[in-house]
């Protein structure tokens, strides 16, 4: 109970109402202690008219009317002459003076709770105005423990009364809380542990029914997230299941070209000019195919080695590279240039460095390729302060939004139809592991340019 909503909202408005009633209470008690005293002086008036009536009173009867206005002496002031009209033995002398005429409400409120928290008995003088103008002062002596009696009775009765009205208000606020909070707010919970234990099963997914407005919002927000991942766990599930089929192909297709690649040494060797002419090509196609089928299965299987990390100079991988692709060239239109200067060395491992410099060529031929016109694709690099950069840019169409927008990643960054888009994502995924990485440096009708960032010092910030 203590830990459910409504039980806590329960237990909160009693306190807050009992916090309301004591707020209420100082200046109600002030207000009952001036009554009671104001009642003590008008039955002290009404007593002494029976002197005004008769000026010999017998001693028994001036005692009775005293018990009965529950005061010792009254003192009444008329014609400016002050005159004491009923009178009898005060016990003790009078402790305190309170002048009711025109009393501020603070020095009330003073007075009431010191006369409330203060036990034992006093004799206290109380002076007032009688009423229907019959003088022009009142003044009695009495005893302050009836009042005191009187004020704890009063208190009690209004502490009972704010248990029973806080206890009714908590119950129908406690009602109303259930019906229009707590009930939406558990209804979306039943959603949510619905759908986690079987994210598969659309009626897990919410349907907004509340009336609070907040309420709303929050199960059409609970829905959409819903509807967003269902739809990502099944496009997470074709994709494992694709990248199983695909890793399945790749390996067997890989076993299929390494044997076909073994047979293209002997076409080389062939006498046939036109065979000899077309065999390169034809093993350049094989071997491409097998480092594609090699990457999709190293993607496939997240085991991509760490780099060897040693000084290489980038222009002889990058001559490799170059000299790899121009073997792939058609009637000459597209030019392959290495500008990389000579001296340059940079901290790379060879192998990566030289696939993902390949990769970016490859896309920049093959993009060309698609204009059936002239282009260039050039390597260049420099070097700063901190990074060894290295870019490759093309004269091509440039990459369309849709390709930028999800470059890197793996089946969605293809540009080239029929590609498969892993080849900028193992190329990212390598630099990354030298602690570089491999940006879109622009892209734009008069081409393309891809840098890739090499680190000079042990880490990048």
């Amino acid at each position: 109970m203590l830990n459910s909503l409504s039980g806590r909202f329960l237990i909160l408005t009693v306190v807050f109402v009992m916090l309301a009633e004591v707020l209420i209470f100082v200046p109600s008690i002030a207000r009952f202690r001036q009554d009671f005293l104001q009642n003590r002086l008008e039955r002290a008036q009404i007593a002494s008219l029976a002197l005004l009536a008769d000026d010999m009173l017998a001693t028994e009867l001036e005692a009775e009317l005293l018990a009965n206005a529950g005061v010792y002496n009254v003192v009444l002031r008329r014609d400016e002459v002050r005159q004491l009209m009923l009178s009898s033995p005060i016990p003790t002398q009078i402790g305190h003076t309170y002048d009711l005429r025109q009393a501020a409400p603070f020095p009330l409120m003073r007075d009431a709770l010191k006369r409330f928290f203060s036990p034992g008995n006093e004799v206290i003088r109380v002076i007032g105005e009688p009423v229907k103008g019959a003088g022009s002062l009142i003044e009695v002596t009495m005893d302050s423990a009836p009042l005191r009696m009187a004020m704890i009775d009063y208190g009690i009765r209004i502490l009972i009364l704010s248990l029973v009205i806080s206890v009714i208000t908590a119950f129908f606020l406690f009602l109303a809380v259930r019906a229009t909070l707590v009930r939406p707010i558990t209804g979306v919970v039943d959603y949510m542990q619905r759908y986690a234990r079987a994210p598969e099963d659309v009626r897990g997914i919410i349907t907004p029914s509340a009336g609070v407005t907040e309420l709303r919002e929050a199960e059409e927000a609970l829905k959409m997230l819903q509807l967003q991942l269902t739809q990502a766990l099944k496009q997470r599930e074709r994709l494992a299941q694709l990248g199983g089929a695909v890793a399945k192909v790749s390996h067997d297709l890989r076993n299929i070209l390494t044997s076909a690649q073994l047979f293209t040494d002997r076409i080389e060797a062939s006498e046939d000019p036109l065979v000899r002419r077309m065999a390169p090509k034809l093993v350049n196609s094989i071997t491409r195919a097998v480092s594609l089928c090699e990457s999709t299965l190293a993607f496939g299987r997240a085991e991509e080695p760490a780099p060897m990390l040693t000084m290489v100079r980038v222009r002889a991988i990058t001559e490799d590279v170059s000299a790899s692709e121009r073997l792939a060239l058609v009637e000459g239109k597209i030019e392959i240039a290495n500008d990389v200067p000579d001296g340059m060395s940079a901290r790379a491992d060879p192998e990566q460095l030289f696939r993902v410099v390949m990769n970016l060529v490859r896309n920049a031929r093959q993009a060309l390729e698609v204009l059936d016109r002239p282009g260039q694709v050039t390597i260049s690099g420099h070097e700063t302060e901190q990074h060894w950069i290295i870019e490759v840019s093309d004269t091509g169409p440039g990459l369309p939004l849709k390709a930028r927008e999800n470059l890197f990643t793996p089946f969605q960054g293809g540009v080239r139809k029929g590609g498969s888009g892993l080849g900028l994502a193992i190329s990212a995924e390598l630099v990354r592991g030298h602690g570089g990485e491999l940006v879109l440096k622009d892209s734009g009708p008069e081409g393309t340019t891809f840098e890739i960032r090499l680190p000079k010092g042990e880490k990048t910030f």
